[in-house]
């Protein structure tokens, strides 16, 4: 009878290891996918230089853009979280004031509708490129933080879930060794 048990606490202690070293490298890959997605994010956004209005600046005493960027007020855009809070909080507000808040979309019909006015063809160019510029932010930008963001926990969990395993497999090694 005792060495069925001992079979069975090898089988359960040889698993134990395995999920081990499972946890460890799923937790290690996600580790540095959020390394790797974190790096980027940040390098490609320092790139391009943007940063939020100044502490003092009139734009900031807006309620739509105040409240969301004052705590960001003369830094350098270089997180998700700010990319989003810049995007739907300082682009967005600017586009919605041309063209009586329509699209892009609606304008640039229009435009096409009436090639002869540059005041509508002017207003579709600035709608692409502010779109263009919080579509990227909020696409590239802050969705790839987040998904880095769920790789972290990821691995911290994995990790977690390792240590707890190595604990029960010297557990079972000492009971084998009991036995």
């Amino acid at each position: 009878m005792a060495t069925n048990r001992k079979k069975i606490d090898k089988i359960i202690t040889a698993t134990g290891v395995l999920l081990t070293i499972l946890l460890v490298v799923i937790g290690g890959l996600s580790w540095w996918a959020y390394s790797f997605i974190n790096s980027n994010v940040q390098s490609e956004l320092a790139s391009q230089k943007i940063y939020f209005p100044s502490i003092g600046n009139p734009q900031l005493k807006n309620p739509l853009i105040g409240p969301y960027l004052t705590k960001y007020a003369g830094q350098e855009l270089l997180t998700g979280p700010e990319a989003k809070a810049y995007a739907d909080h300082y682009i967005a507000v600017h586009l919605s004031e041309i063209a009586n808040g329509q699209t892009y979309a609606q304008v640039s019909s229009e435009a096409q509708n009436n090639p002869s006015n540059l005041k509508l063809k002017a207003e579709a160019q600035t709608l692409f490129q502010g779109e263009t510029l919080r579509g990227l932010l909020l696409g590239d930008a802050y969705a790839f933080s987040t998904i880095a963001s769920i790789a972290q926990i990821v691995a911290i969990v994995c990790f977690a879930g390792g240590a707890i395993l190595v604990i029960l497999v010297i557990m079972g090694l000492w009971h084998i060794s009991t036995l």
